[in-house]
Order: C-alpha cells, then sequence, then structure tokens
C-alpha cells in the first residue's frame, strides 16, 4: 500500500468509526442553532460561533449567557471553565500526535472535540504511535465538524418549523452514553464512569459547570486507585 492509499484509508476509516454519532450530533446541533437565533443572535453570528467556537455545550452556555445579559467576563470565563476538559483531552493524545508538525497539530486540536476525541483515543490504544494515525483523526474531526455546521444551519434557518414536541434534546444524552460505553473495558474504567456519574450529580450545584471539572477529577483519581 502506498503512502496515498494509506492515507486515504486511514481517513476513511476515521469517517466510518465517527459516523455513527452523528446521530446524536445532528439534533443536538439543530437544538442550539434555534436557542442562539431565539438569545437574539444573528443569523450569521450564530453559524460563526459554530465555525469559531466549535465546542457544543459553550456554545449552549454562551447563547444562554447573552440572552441573560450577561457580562463580557462572565461570559468569557463561564466558557473557559466548561471547556478546561480540552485539556485532558490534550494530554491523553499528545503522545500519538507529538511528532507531527506545528500546522498539524493547530488543525488537530481545533478538531479535539467529545466525540472525535472518543473513538480516536480508542484507535490510538489499539494501534499505538502510527505513520499515518493522525489522518484517522482528521477524518473523524472533519466528519463531526461538518455535521456539526451542518446541523447548525439547519437549525439557524428552519428552525422555527421545527415542533417542539420532537424534544431533541434528549438526543444528547444518548450521544454521550453511546461514546462513554465501549470505552468501559475493564475495572479501572468501569470505576473511573461510576464515581464521576456519582460525583457529577453530588457537584450539581457549583456554579459555571465547575461540578464537571470536580467529577472528572474524582473519577481519574478512582480510576488511578483501582488500577494500582
Amino acid at each position: 500500500m502506498d503512502s496515498e492509499t494509506g492515507r486515504l484509508q486511514e481517513f476513511l476509516n476515521g469517517v466510518r468509526d465517527e459516523a455513527p454519532i452523528l446521530i446524536g450530533v445532528a439534533p443536538f446541533g439543530m437544538i442550539y442553532g434555534v436557542l442562539a437565533v431565539s438569545a437574539g443572535l444573528s443569523t450569521l453570528a450564530a453559524q460563526s460561533m459554530s465555525f469559531i467556537l466549535f465546542a457544543g455545550s459553550a456554545q449552549f452556555i454562551l447563547a444562554r449567557l447573552i440572552a441573560d445579559s450577561a457580562s463580557l467576563m462572565v461570559m468569557v470565563m463561564t466558557v473557559f471553565v466548561v471547556n478546561l476538559r480540552h485539556a485532558l483531552y490534550s494530554a491523553s493524545v499528545a503522545p500519538y500526535v507529538a511528532r507531527l508538525p506545528l500546522r498539524w497539530k493547530f488543525l488537530l486540536s481545533y478538531l479535539l472535540t467529545d466525540e472525535a476525541y472518543a473513538v480516536t483515543i480508542r484507535r490510538f490504544a489499539v494501534s499505538g504511535v502510527t505513520p499515518l494515525g493522525h489522518w484517522y483523526f482528521l477524518g473523524a474531526g472533519l466528519t463531526l465538524w461538518s455535521c456539526w455546521q451542518a446541523s447548525t444551519a439547519v437549525g439557524v434557518f428552519l428552525g422555527s418549523q421545527i415542533p417542539p414536541s420532537w424534544g431533541l434534546d434528549f438526543t444528547l444524552a444518548l450521544t454521550f452514553i453511546a461514546i462513554v460505553v465501549p470505552l468501559i473495558a475493564d475495572r479501572a474504567m468501569l470505576v473511573c464512569a461510576v464515581v464521576a456519574a456519582l460525583a457529577a450529580l453530588l457537584f450539581a450545584f457549583l456554579p459555571m459547570k465547575l461540578g464537571l471539572l470536580a467529577a472528572a477529577a474524582a473519577g481519574i483519581v478512582a480510576g488511578f486507585w483501582s488500577d494500582r
């Protein structure tokens, strides 16, 4: 297999593995589009947020803060805290992309989302560091990015025609369940998931979504302890 064929195959493998998750991502993007416009954003601003920020949960929260006329500082700090989990993703992926040129690291960091990370790190854990692994990452990331932009546009421009009775918001929870469950392959991962879930409920009262970070930290510590 020549290098060009190998790159294309890895890219398509990433597309294939990411595709099933889009069933939950697409309705989520549509809901964001509807919410952003109803919060007072123009269609251009709502779509641009998906392109520039490209972070579903942060976009939802930011749209709500805009609707509530929150200060710029509150909006910046809230988005920063909500997206801190990406630092954990970056640390996990870093060993597999360390040899890449800076331009690739910039591109892949932009595409590093919850759903893209889930399928990519599962692949990296099996295959290890490979010469073409980043093309798999690119395929998964671009697939999710394309779906998010398209579904946001549908919500922004056609959201008023979506019946409220559809209740599309439930798909977000289903998406993350589909991401997490396949990753639970041993006792340490199970302990990590259970402790993180319980901690998320326990710390749900914390402001600025700090409960999410507390739950992540608790799950990491519990998983590490169990593995040891």
